[in-house]
């Protein structure tokens, strides 16, 4: 088979990419198939995206993006496949989506692993941001071939248009990349972590003055923030900001002797794929996340972390792992055999090659 994988940005740099379909490309090849990967976003213009200013260079980047697209409708016809990750174009109505399923008869294996059809309640707001058309979502749907939803919400939201949806969960390469294991019987103070983007900051909100009262009481931890930028705060002694970096993100998790995830219940939050939990799990630590979407079905409460709803299930958790590295390395054996069973590339290989047939 011929497959044209048409995806927002340049391989090998967004983490929805890395880790949903760029994995799976090697075991494409090794079953004789064949695969061009089409990205709207030039390196350059992935570059500064997410810079302030540069203006100009961004919406050049943009146009010359939506010509790439139009350059790109006429080698559609070659391909037996058109895998198309979130969008085709990141603005305006669904045309390339519209021209490839209806004019050009192609299958689409449409892949989202967010609440994509509504707003990010943290998006910034710009200037491309308000020109983003949410609602071509579940006409995507509708005209694909196959739905590829990172959870059962997401595929749920899919089975209003198609019947065809399936759950394909986001993975981790535990063989490959995520697989050094943390060594919860080292000395030394145990460290805390939450990783992420600066869009997910505020879900940190719920945390903080749980850490603060944990500081207060004598608990002698580190608090390590892994993301592109720093939070607002300052309250915590033992408080340090790592800025992320995909050369050495594994060894910088890898640090931390268990992982937050918490999230504020709302429909956007509901649709996260659990993607902070499964890379602290993957790394043998307990994963602590609330109760909000996929999170649930990833960590089984007491076993391979910890489900936290209030303030004080919060404190409680971490006051027990804090003080136990009998406790921490328990659930993060659990974790980690939970991944490698149920979240790795390996374990999931067929049920993405499935998509294709």
């Amino acid at each position: 088979m011929r497959i044209l994988f048409i995806v927002p940005y340049p391989l090998g740099k967004a983490p929805s990419q890395r880790f949903r379909f760029e994995q799976y490309l090697s075991y494409l090849t090794a079953a004789g198939h064949t695969w061009h990967l089409a990205p709207f976003l030039s390196d350059y213009t992935w570059s500064i995206l997410y810079k302030p200013g540069h203006v100009v260079s961004k919406v050049a980047g943009i146009l010359a993006g939506l010509f790439r697209r139009f350059l790109l409708l006429f080698t559609v016809s070659s391909y037996d496949f058109v895998f198309i990750h979130r969008e085709a174009a990141p603005i305006g109505p669904p045309v390339f989506e519209w021209i490839i399923a209806k004019v050009l008869q192609k299958k689409i294996i449409y892949d989202f692993d967010d609440a994509i059809w509504m707003k990010d309640p943290a998006g910034e707001q710009t200037f491309i941001s308000r020109l983003k058309w949410q609602q071509k979502v579940g006409q995507i749907c509708r005209w694909a071939y196959k739905v590829s939803c990172g959870n059962a919400y997401l595929r749920d939201y899919a089975l209003q248009f198609n019947a065809h949806s399936f759950i394909n969960p986001t993975t981790l390469d535990t063989e490959n990349l995520h697989n050094q294991i943390r060594d919860q019987y080292l000395s030394g103070r145990p460290i805390i972590g939450w990783t992420g983007t600066h869009t997910t900051l505020r879900h940190l909100d719920l945390i903080w003055p749980v850490l603060e009262r944990l500081e207060q009481e004598g608990y002698d931890f580190e608090f390590r923030v892994i993301s592109n930028q720093g939070p607002e705060y300052a309250g915590l002694r033992n408080f340090r900001f790592t800025p992320w970096n995909k050369e050495t993100e594994i060894a910088d998790l890898s640090q931390f002797n268990l992982g937050l995830m918490p999230l504020v219940d709302d429909p956007w939050a509901r649709g996260k794929c659990a993607f902070k939990a499964l890379q602290y799990m993957s790394l043998g630590m307990p994963a602590l996340v609330s109760p909000v979407g996929m999170n649930t079905e990833v960590v089984q409460d007491g076993q391979n972390g910890f489900v936290c709803d209030t303030p004080e299930q919060w404190y409680n958790a971490l006051r027990e792992l804090l003080a136990s590295q009998d406790l921490r390395a328990k659930q993060g054996a659990a974790a980690r055999r939970t991944i490698v069973e149920r979240y790795s590339v390996v374990s999931n290989k067929e049920n993405f090659l499935r998509l294709f047939s």
